[in-house]
């Protein structure tokens, strides 16, 4: 069983065009295929941002699958934020508790987590032999946003850009 979660952050950070088309397409277009290299695997799909959903529970409808991904948008999830720790415990609730072998969640996302469970979760998921493959998009030097409405650079508290970019620190740890 493979749950692959996917970031979908509901400000511009998902449509960063660091990578192209953006980061949601590509980690839309690597969703689509992996799901596309799996055989009798069920697959499920959580999307995330500032809170988790649950999109597709575990099947072995892999049409449905990629359906569902097809249309996933950031209106998918109106929350700001990144919550990695509450999407990994949606994902592992998921898996039956009596299933010992093949649990694999796959993440998708830029790094960037505002979530500090994350780890603590990751690591007691690895303990329940729930094996975690990430998966970065985005660059390392990142892009500036802008908001949409206005088409200007968004700014921080104190004035400066506010840049996203791939956290490849927290996705190795």
């Amino acid at each position: 069983s493979i749950i692959i979660l996917c970031y979908l952050e509901s400000v511009p950070g998902s449509s960063a065009q660091d990578i192209q088309p953006n980061r949601l397409e590509r980690a839309k277009q690597l969703t689509s295929k992996l799901i596309d290299r799996l055989s009798n695997d069920r697959v499920g799909l959580v999307l995330f941002a500032g809170r988790a959903y649950m999109q597709m529970p575990l099947t072995t409808d892999h049409s449905a699958a990629k359906m569902y991904v097809n249309t996933a948008s950031v209106n998918a999830v109106p929350t700001q934020g990144t919550v990695i720790g509450e999407a990994l415990a949606l994902c592992n609730t998921a898996f039956e508790e009596k299933q010992e072998k093949f649990k694999v969640v796959v993440l998708i996302t830029d790094g960037e987590d505002h979530d500090e469970s994350a780890v603590d979760v990751a690591k007691k998921m690895a303990e329940e032999g729930v094996l975690l493959h990430t998966i970065g998009v985005g660059t390392s030097s990142g892009i500036q946003l802008t908001d949409p409405e206005t088409n200007q650079v968004k700014r921080d508290n104190m004035g400066l850009p506010v840049v996203t970019k791939l956290n490849e620190k927290e996705l190795i740890d």
